[in-house]
């Protein structure tokens, strides 16, 4: 703690403000969604296809429009869409405790979605703006902020829920409030770079897209994000399977949470500052998708217990949550640091929004995939394939990373993937 403190106060004010903004960001957050679905299945006596719409369009806001965010924080500046995205969230949050029509909520939720859309590319690259030679011990810190929003988010908003919904939607609509006026006030203004920059934004987003090596990067690393997110789906199924659903199986999937938050928030400046000076960062993200694979190793050996196992099924997933947050440890900082690289430092919100917009079909598409076939395998008796496929995986994206770290013509990177 002493450390992260002593961290901390090293950056200046604006860094400093963003760090703690994130923080709120993911309280204000993480307070409501994880209880939404809750909500509209059960106060609100909704359809299950209702309530998956509902999510989906928050999720699809956010994920598909992450682009947009970037390109007006590239053209606007980055404090117009840090406010203008606390702003949206504080009204989108107020209307879902209030509303009971699925029309209203769809739009509602919209808004939460195309909310952080707007703001999180915008502080990514701010921070990078404001860390300059210190962005990746500005990310890791950055890490150690959201993951500890994401413990505490869940624990007030169970208590608020407690009360009523209605009370956690207006709270976390307080706190968004909150971090606008602040940012209003404190935040300082930083107008991004446009010397020699497009004119047109079509212009912008082909000039990304021709930037090959980004794209390639991207599409790498959308693997790592399909294997951490398996702490949200694979992890927890199989959980469930093990120790049911009652109160021992609820209490594995909250362990397995809490393994991964408290993992970033004891160890990300400590493990991020030994990959930077003993393996530099091409070779830390290549070992970072190497233990995310790993992660899957535990569960394969214990993918054939049967249901009420035990505690040697409990034993593998804590420690695949365990490599899991290793790995995303690992990786975070130096691949938002390969993002302003490759960007060569121009348009960087917009290469952050397109990454994201990317890494966000990607996750789409494999938790798709990867529930799809955990069904599948153990309905045909192989309930390992998933595991060792997940283990892949991460092999794979790590090869593939290495060759395009290498030294090589642009003619080779250009061929990578295909």
């Amino acid at each position: 703690m002493t450390g992260t403190i002593r961290q901390f106060r090293s950056f200046d004010r604006p860094v400093q403000l963003l760090l703690l903004n994130q923080f709120t960001i993911n309280v204000g957050f993480y307070m409501l969604m994880p209880y939404l679905a809750m909500h509209l299945s059960g106060e609100l006596a909704l359809a299950g296809w209702a309530v998956g719409l509902v999510l989906g369009v928050r999720n699809f806001s956010q994920q598909g429009m992450f682009l947009v965010g970037g390109t007006l924080a590239d053209r606007l500046g980055y404090k117009p869409l840090i406010v203008a995205g606390c702003a949206l969230r504080t009204v989108g949050f107020a209307v879902l405790g209030f509303v009971d029509s699925l029309p209203a909520l769809v739009i509602a939720s919209a808004a939460t979605g195309f909310a952080g859309a707007l703001f999180n590319p915008a502080v990514r690259a701010y921070v990078a703006n404001d860390a300059g030679p210190r962005r990746v011990e500005a990310f890791a810190l950055f890490n150690v902020f959201y993951q500890t929003g994401i413990l505490v988010g869940p624990i007030i908003g169970l208590v608020l829920t407690g009360v009523t919904f209605k009370l956690t939607c207006l709270v976390a609509a307080v706190v968004f409030a909150a971090l606008t006026v602040l940012q209003i006030k404190s935040l300082p203004a930083r107008t991004p770079n446009r010397d020699a920059v497009p004119a047109t934004v079509l212009q912008d987003w082909r000039g990304v897209l021709a930037n090959r090596r980004f794209v390639l990067f991207s599409l790498v690393m959308t693997g790592s994000y399909v294997l951490s997110f398996q702490v949200y789906l694979a992890l927890p199924l199989e959980a469930r399977r093990l120790a049911g659903s009652g109160i021992e199986g609820t209490a594995l999937v909250a362990g397995l949470f809490a393994v991964s938050g408290v993992l970033a928030i004891a160890g990300q400046l400590r493990i991020t500052a030994w990959f930077r000076e003993k393996w530099g960062r091409d070779r830390s993200l290549v070992a970072g998708l190497l233990l995310l694979g790993a992660a899957f190793l535990p569960p394969v050996l214990t993918a054939d217990s049967p249901s009420g196992a035990g505690m040697p099924g409990y034993i593998s997933l804590v420690l695949a949550a365990s490599l899991l947050a290793l790995g995303t440890i690992v990786v975070f900082p130096f691949e938002m640091d390969t993002i302003v690289t490759l960007s060569g430092d121009r348009l960087v919100a917009t290469h952050y929004g397109l990454y994201n917009t990317i890494v966000g079909i990607g996750i789409m598409a494999g938790n798709l995939f990867t529930g799809t076939i955990l069904d599948l395998s153990r309905a045909a008796g192989v309930p390992v394939l998933p595991w060792l496929g997940l283990v892949a995986v991460g092999m794979f994206c790590a090869w593939r990373l290495h060759v395009l770290n290498r030294p090589s013509p642009a003619t080779h990177a250009e061929k990578l993937l295909s």
